[in-house]
């Protein structure tokens, strides 16, 4: 197994159980406690668990969250086959909304050069990556800009959205659970989220494997707000069936 594949496992178990043990790991995956523990400091300084005595937790038990520079380091190839696979969904011309978020960040970075686009979003490295494309046109949604996410949230953002419809939203979520819904730590993100649903025709979420059966703070729609949920193959069959059953289309890039 590869250092990556280790890590992955390492996340994916703490977030399902709570804390990861070091002892019990190093058993598991037969290597030695002290690779377990610099796996540990790697995924500490990505921002996706916090060290405790004897192991680690999960950063989502302590309300905190990832900034944007370190999520995007992670999962990269998965990421990347999202964003392609939800180039099916761009209209050939007309208006899109596209939330902040590493993965929607992708898909503005491969749009095509030759759809004419009205792009909106509150997301302010998409905006600027997109500024200068003569093919589109984008209206930014303004507001308070988070430090850690770079997202533009409250009033300011909210109006415009209210404001505005489009044919098809792009959003990113933290969390996703049949039984909570979509998901995220902040509650000024979390309304933005949901007034980016409520401005357009259909919504498609883009989310990879690691944010199933996560739950954060704030709610910002049900699984039946959601026309199309684009992931990746790290999503088992049997869940990806489950989740279609409460509404959306599920799509494993």
């Amino acid at each position: 197994m590869y250092a990556e594949e280790r890590q992955q496992h390492i996340v994916d178990r703490a977030r399902r159980e709570g804390r990861v043990d070091v002892a019990e790991l190093s058993a598991e995956l037969a290597v030695t406690g002290e690779t377990i523990r610099r796996d540990l400091s790697v995924l500490e300084r990505h921002g996706l668990l916090r060290r405790v005595h004897g192991g680690a937790i999960p950063v989502e038990r302590l309300g905190f969250e990832p900034a944007l520079a370190a999520r995007d380091t992670l999962l990269t190839a998965e990421k990347d086959r999202i964003a392609k696979a939800a180039l099916a969904e761009v209209p050939e011309e007309g208006s899109i909304i596209l939330d902040a978020g590493t993965t929607t960040a992708r898909l503005a970075e491969i749009l095509p050069v030759d759809r004419q686009l009205t792009v909106l979003t509150n997301a302010l490295p998409t905006a600027l990556s997109l500024a200068t494309r003569a093919n589109i046109n984008v209206l930014f949604v303004g507001g308070r800009v988070r430090g850690r996410t770079l997202a533009c949230v409250d009033p300011w953002a909210m109006e415009a959205l209210a404001q505005s419809y489009v044919d098809i939203a792009f959003v990113a979520t933290n969390g996703l659970s049949v039984q909570r819904g979509l998901t995220t730590p902040d509650q000024a993100e979390a309304a933005v989220k949901k007034a980016m649903i409520a401005a357009a025709r259909r919504t498609v979420l883009l989310a990879d494997h690691t944010k199933v059966t996560t739950d954060h703070l704030s709610r910002f729609g049900q699984l039946s707000d959601i026309d199309t949920f684009i992931t990746d193959t790290g999503l088992d069959e049997r869940t990806a069936a489950e989740i279609e059953s409460h509404g959306p289309r599920v799509i494993r890039a």
